[in-house]
């Protein structure tokens, strides 16, 4: 197991949040030759010339963490996250991802004991961080520099590498629970280990650990600050909206929109959605991991390594909305027959001077007469969806020496599916939309008999579509020492290495199901998508001590597609220690990123807009006229033109260790990014309309220049917006880390004082090419926003058997989504603390408190989440204060 030495935890860089830095070692420890993330070279001396930050598990999880997505929220070099709170009525998966200075979770390079595994499948953009396994991991650690020269692809913003423990010897079981203050959100986990064989005595080892994670949704009422502004606001109402044109719209309640959670917003009623979506959905994970060690003798070992993981993501929202279907006026609930519909009386919003010849703006639709309805089937229920994640490889290593080279070889397979589910509240579109038109449903008032025998046989539950990728890798390199070349007293060493892959994706929908639930779901049953590729890699590395005091390494690596072309980056690096106790170190590289197979590839779908907007056109000042505020169709498709986005970046670094148990730190950073891979932002398309003609051919209107509020698309009366995935603009962006640490020793007793800091200068970035830049430092700018500080402090404190501790997170304000408003988004500041005692040698315990001042999500009026209502799913907790316990007995 590598361990530090005492001169290299002196110019360490960034501990994460919690984890105790060990500023002395035993003094019989026996020093060995390591690979570190972020080299290629076998070294004992593990401080590299690039910054790598090395978090401890065992101190987080005192801190009650028991995910990985827990620990990417204590790294401040992680800007934002796509979490699993946010599946909640998005198509994600479930999953989880990291970003690396806020430039994409794409392009942080996530590997577990330094090998790739499959990226999510839904949309091939990074590994889903939920599929680790949780219970195995011995360390973590984050390289925050650009790696591409040696890793190739994703590695833009740096690397996260998940490295388990090499060999284990005995059992362990740890059982926890967490229970919020507030209803919802309980945790149930149980992990356990075993392992057998030593490996340097008997010449082999094996050893296993699984864990299994259950946590409850929080549900939409079971906090009340999504109620500060309304969130997802719909056409789609119960009792129904009616309209003649799509564009004015009607409702039998009037102006006082009395229906079930309805409220008046302009004209027109909508329903207010907050309420029916999760804060957070429930989750059950489980995982696997099953490793062995063979030592053939002292030149080879030969290992292989197995792990399973499955994640359960169930997610609720509102109910599914029928919108714009069609009503006989032969029936008896036809809107504006009071005769026969008493829901109606006369005083509708807008009281429509209601014309039975007239015709619609679409000209294909010509039914004299007719209306269209917008309604919630509340009789069905809230829509619920079930996100089934498995991920597995399988590792086969052999690493040893000869003629001078330490070598490793690897090969894995990694294959990760996901199935998504429905299984509640969902509908035969079909029979829904037959029930309407005939008038034995009722989208204005109570069902009678008919009505609800009809609703219960179109309601479904099914899969809905999967996706599968898979990755097979092999890899291989070796490096060796050259020898004192510049008589620098330490010898230059060299690296070399070649990676073979094959990655392949397929997703579809489950065709027959699809088919049914389409106008509820937006699900196309005839989407296919599915490609393949393979990926040559060649590179190398040396190291060359110049001056006694200062090492320079070069890499360089070259990457070949099969789909494509080539990439060719280089890296140069330097480590300048002039005296014990001050290191200056930095580096300059290139980087790519490949576009994925499912951005090249991807099939065309329909869905709708994030949040709420105004059709440029028919409501041109966003207040005044139609389709003023509403969730409108956009159309999403990869493309097999994209171009690979490239980088460039920089660190220059110095960590100073002024007396034997404190260091100081401070590493700056520049990532400039071009031809980046996305969609034009919604919000650049509507808000820029008429500034940027350029955008307008985005825009794609139904006769009358109407965009479709509901899923009639593809189709002559489909009207959407293009977000077809193309190379966009540049981003830029630079900052500092900072960190510090701090070790006191006195009575018996030991406290380690640890900050981590992030401070970013300057974010820019251009939503189209060669389009205006967007400042994102301090404010929401378009799609969020980049904290100008993220803090972590710690300090842990152990005296005999006892230990206690505490953490204190914070994230800088940031200027509001709505500019106009002047509004700030307060900082947000959470504190946990725990306490442990270690009852007797096979027995410990953990009490905690997480955010023991119940801090709720600042207030902050952005709309563009599935999750509105007033506060940020991406970068806060909606749990409050939660009590844990752990238990951990080893034998």
């Amino acid at each position: 197991m590598h361990k530090l030495n005492a001169v290299s935890l002196a110019v360490a860089t960034i501990v994460a949040a919690a984890t105790v830095p060990a500023f002395a070692q035993e003094a019989d420890q026996t020093l060995e030759r390591v690979v570190v993330t972020g080299s290629a070279i076998k070294r004992i001396d593990a401080e590299t010339a690039v910054p790598v930050t090395v978090v401890k598990m065992d101190d987080l999880k005192k801190s009650g963490i028991t995910s990985v997505e827990q620990v990417m929220a204590n790294l401040t070099a992680v800007q934002s996250s796509t979490n699993t709170t946010q599946s909640v009525g998005s198509s994600s998966g479930g999953a989880s991802f990291a970003d690396m200075r806020g430039i994409g979770a794409d392009k942080t390079l996530v590997l577990l004991n330094g090998q790739r595994i499959a990226n999510n499948a839904v949309d091939g953009s990074a590994p889903d961080l939920n599929m680790i396994p949780f219970a195995a991991i011995e360390r973590i650690e984050v390289l925050r520099d650009g790696a591409s020269a040696l890793y190739g692809t994703d590695a833009i913003g740096g690397v996260i590498n998940f490295i388990t423990k090499n060999s284990y010897q005995g059992g362990t079981i740890t059982v926890g629970y967490d229970d919020p203050q507030h209803a919802g959100g309980k945790q149930r986990s149980v992990n356990a280990g075993f392992g057998y064989g030593d490996l340097q005595k008997q010449g082999w080892n094996v050893f296993g650990f699984a864990s299994y994670r259950k946590q409850d949704a929080i549900t939409g009422t079971q906090r009340n600050f999504n109620q500060r502004i309304p969130g997802g606001l719909s056409y789609s109402t119960a009792p129904a909206n009616y309209t003649q044109d799509n564009a004015t719209f009607y409702n039998p309640t009037g102006s006082a929109c009395s229906g079930t959670q309805m409220i008046l917003s302009g004209d027109a009623c909508k329903l207010n959605t907050s309420s029916f979506v999760d804060f957070s959905p429930k989750s059950e994970t489980a995982s696997g991991m099953l490793k062995g060690s063979l030592l053939v003798n002292d030149n080879l070992t030969l290992g292989a390594e197995l792990f399973v993981t499955q994640n359960k993501v169930t997610t609720f929202v509102a109910p599914v909305p029928y919108g714009g279907y069609l009503i006989n006026p032969g029936t008896k609930y036809f809107p504006t027959n009071s005769a026969l519909n008493p829901n109606f009386s006369g005083d509708e919003v807008g009281a429509p001077a209601f014309n039975p010849t007239s015709q619609f703006a679409n000209p294909v639709n010509v039914l004299p007469g007719y209306a269209y309805v917008y309604w919630r089937d509340f009789e069905n229920g809230s829509r619920g969806q079930e996100n089934k994640n498995t991920q597995g490889r399988l590792l086969l290593t052999a690493d040893g020496n000869a003629m001078g080279w330490d070598y490793s070889v690897a090969y894995s397979y990694n294959r990760n599916k996901v199935d998504q589910s429905l299984v509640s509240g969902y509908a035969d579109g079909d029979i829904i939309g037959e029930g309407l038109l005939e008038g034995v449903i009722n989208p204005f008032g109570a069902q009678d008999d008919a009505g609800n025998a009809l609703l219960k046989a179109a309601a479904l539950n099914g899969l809905l579509e999967s996706a599968t990728g898979t990755v097979h890798n092999l890899n291989a390199h070796a490096s060796r020492e050259l020898g004192d070349w510049l008589q620098t007293g330490r010898n230059a060493a060299l690296a070399l290495g070649v990676e073979f892959r094959h990655e392949k994706f397929h997703s579809a929908a489950n065709t027959d199901f699809a088919a049914k639930v389409s106008a509820s779901t937006g699900v196309d049953p005839n989407s296919l998508s599915e490609g393949s590729r393979n990926v040559t890699a060649l590179y190398g590395e040396l190291n060359v001590p110049v001056l006694k005091s200062l090492d320079v390494t070069g890499s360089v690596r070259y990457d070949k597609y099969s789909d494509f072309g080539s990439s060719t980056n280089p890296k140069v690096s330097f480590r300048f220690q002039p005296m014990k106790e001050l290191l200056f170190r930095g580096s300059a590289s290139t980087g790519f990123r490949a576009p994925t197979l499912y951005e090249l590839y991807g099939n065309p779908a329909y869905t709708n807009t994030a949040g709420n907007y105004a059709n440029p056109v028919l409501c041109p000042d966003g207040k005044t006229g139609s389709q003023c505020d509403a969730q409108f169709q956009v159309l999403n498709s990869g493309n097999k033109a994209l171009k690979p986005e490239k980088s460039q970046t920089a660190t220059l670094g110095a960590v100073f260790q002024p007396v034997a148990n404190a260091s100081i730190g401070l590493d700056f950073w520049w990532v400039h990014l071009k031809d980046s891979i996305g969609s034009i932002p919604q919000f650049a398309l509507f808000n820029n309309y008429s500034s940027y003609p350029e955008l307008q051919q985005y825009f794609h209107f139904a006769p009358g220049n109407v965009l479709s509020l509901s899923s009639n698309c593809p189709g002559t009366s489909c009207g959407y917006v293009d977000q077809t995935l193309q190379n966009l603009g540049k981003v830029r962006t630079n900052g500092v880390d900072i960190s510090g640490q701090y070790r006191i020793q006195a009575g018996g007793s030991t406290v380690d004082l640890g900050l981590n800091s992030t401070y970013v200068a300057k974010y820019e970035f251009q939503d189209f090419k060669n389009g205006y830049w967007v400042q994102a430092v301090g404010t929401y700018g378009e799609s969020g926003p980049v904290f100008r500080w993220q803090h972590n402090l710690s300090a842990n404190w152990r005296y005999g058997d006892f230990g206690a501790g505490g953490v204190v997170h914070f994230k800088s304000h940031y200027k509001d989504f709505d500019p106009t408003t002047n509004a700030k988004v307060a900082s947000y500041t959470t504190v946990d603390v725990f306490g442990s005692w270690q009852a007797m040698k096979a027995l410990s315990l953990t009490l905690g408190v997480r955010n023991l001042f119940d801090r709720d999500p600042p207030y902050t009026n952005q709309e563009d989440l599935f999750q509105g209502g007033g506060w940020d799913s991406r970068y806060t907790d909606p749990t409050g204060r939660a009590f844990y316990a752990r238990a951990t007995y080893s034998f």
